[in-house]
């Protein structure tokens, strides 16, 4: 396979992918093509999208590269789509989802302390968004669960990996994009010093405000 039909064939897969596509799940696809030759077709395909007038960028993400609408005519695709945003988040969940991605693992007492109030039914919102994920549980008095982002968090937020986290002030931008509903000025009236400090050495409370019938542990 030449380079260009190599490209051709990355861009197809890429097209019909719901999800990230990683270098691994292409070395299988294109079994003896040298990974150098498959990291060169994406950064064409990826300077191709870059160029002028483009309404598709690919970008590196959850540790696979996926195509995706460029911000700027997000609205307009949505439009279309005749759909409503698929992941509108309230200010608790916004909230807690920053605690976790800063904090973890970090259980729902360690989460209680920091936001003063009870964040079992957040958490709950959170797993079933997929945004979060059980760690397993913490070794200490009572086994509270601990927490963290997943993989569909990274690829909801745009980023490879957790490593690429910006600060907590750019990250109330972030949620600013993904969630115009919610008062961008109040967006970070968070503790964000508390989110800064607290950590393994909080002593674990019984998980109180767990709902009847809510499994913890996701």
């Amino acid at each position: 396979m030449n380079p260009v039909e190599l490209r051709a064939a990355i861009e197809a897969i890429l097209f019909v992918s719901d999800e990230p596509v990683s270098m691994d799940q292409l070395q299988v696809v294109f079994r003896g093509t040298e990974p150098g030759a498959i990291e060169s077709a994406l950064n064409e395909l990826q300077r191709r999208y870059d160029e002028p007038g483009s309404g598709v960028m690919l970008r590196f993400v959850a540790g696979g590269w996926q195509l995706a609408t460029r911000l700027e005519y997000h609205e307009q695709a949505r439009r279309f789509l005749k759909e409503r945003p698929a992941c509108k988040l309230s200010m608790a969940a916004l909230e807690t989802l920053a605690i976790v991605a800063y904090r973890q693992p970090v259980t729902v007492p360690e989460i209680l302390q920091i936001r003063g109030v009870k964040s079992s039914a957040v958490i709950k919102t959170l797993l079933e968004k997929k945004l979060i994920i059980a760690r397993g549980r913490k070794k200490v008095l009572g086994s509270p669960m601990q927490y963290g982002t997943s993989r569909e968090f990274l690829t909801y937020f745009g980023l490879g990996s957790l490593e690429e986290l910006p600060s907590l002030e750019e990250f109330e931008d972030i949620f600013g994009d993904k969630a115009d509903h919610v008062r961008q000025k109040d967006l970070f009236d968070l503790k964000l010093e508390g989110i800064r400090t607290v950590g393994a050495a909080v002593a674990p409370e019984p998980e109180e405000d767990l709902l009847p019938g809510f499994d913890a542990e996701g």
